[in-house]
Parts: C-alpha cells; sequence; structure tokens
C-alpha cells in the first residue's frame, strides 16, 4: 500500500481530517452494502437489536435509546422502527414491544452476509493486533479531550 506521506510526514498530519476521511469512506461502503437489500443503516441496527430477542420481543423505548447516540442519529430513531413496521419487517404490539418478522428475519440474514463481506473489505490486510491497536488510539484521543464514545 503506499501512504499519502512517509512516517514523519504521518505523524503530523492532522487526526481530525484521517478519522472523518475514514469515517466517510467506511461508513460509505457499509451503507452502501445495505443499501442492496433496500435498509438504511439505523433500520439495520434496529433488526439487529430485535434479532437475538425472545419471543416476547424488546420495548420499543429499549432499543430507540440505545441506538439514539449511534452516528448522532438522535431522535431520527424514531421514523425509522415506524418505516420498519410500515414494511411488515417487524410488528409492534399494544405494548409497544417490537418484533421481527418472519420476512423481517429472512432479510436480517441476507443483509448480515453483505454488511459482513463489506467489514472484511474494510479490514483486508490489517492484522487484528493493528486494528486493536489503531481503536485503543482512537478511543484514548477521545478521552484526551473530554469526549464519550461507546458503542455495543
Amino acid at each position: 500500500m503506499d501512504y499519502s506521506h512517509d512516517d514523519e510526514g504521518l505523524a503530523g498530519q492532522p487526526i481530525g481530517y484521517w478519522s472523518w476521511a475514514a469515517h466517510v469512506a467506511t461508513v460509505g461502503h457499509i451503507r452502501a452494502a445495505l443499501a442492496e437489500h433496500g435498509l438504511t443503516q439505523p433500520r439495520w441496527w434496529v433488526l439487529n437489536q430485535l434479532a437475538d430477542a425472545d419471543e416476547s420481543g424488546r420495548p420499543r423505548a429499549e432499543v430507540v435509546a440505545m441506538l439514539r447516540g449511534y452516528l448522532d442519529v438522535g431522535d431520527g430513531m424514531e421514523p425509522e422502527v415506524d418505516a420498519l413496521v410500515d414494511q411488515a419487517l417487524i410488528t409492534q404490539d399494544a405494548g409497544t414491544r417490537l418484533r421481527l418478522t418472519p420476512e423481517g428475519a429472512e432479510l436480517r440474514t441476507r443483509a448480515h452476509a453483505r454488511v459482513s463481506r463489506a467489514s472484511a473489505e474494510i479490514h483486508d490486510g490489517i492484522p487484528p493486533e493493528e486494528f486493536v491497536r489503531t481503536m485503543k488510539v482512537l478511543q484514548r484521543m477521545i478521552h484526551n479531550v473530554g469526549g464519550k464514545a461507546w458503542h455495543h
């Protein structure tokens, strides 16, 4: 791989730019993979939150609260849940518990396979220990400036 600068030049590069560029490239790659299945990333997150739920499902408020902080989606999760209900990919009972429909489960399975391939493409040529080191460096930078970041 050719890098933009030698090691000394890379040491002086702005982390804000490179972390933003990595975000745009990787999130765009994942979103393109999901779009092949007619899914937005927030709808994908909802399907994943319900995939391992027992037969009673999960409370809507719990799912929305869990996902609210993902990529600054904020209150935008409610319409995404509604869209999945409208598409009959999930159901919501009177008690506001959400469940995957068989069609939603099947779509999630197909999309999961595609997202797994997209993730493998992103990680190609990056040994696990190098990826872990990168995660630790990024988390340390976030900590150093008083930021908050968490992902489940």
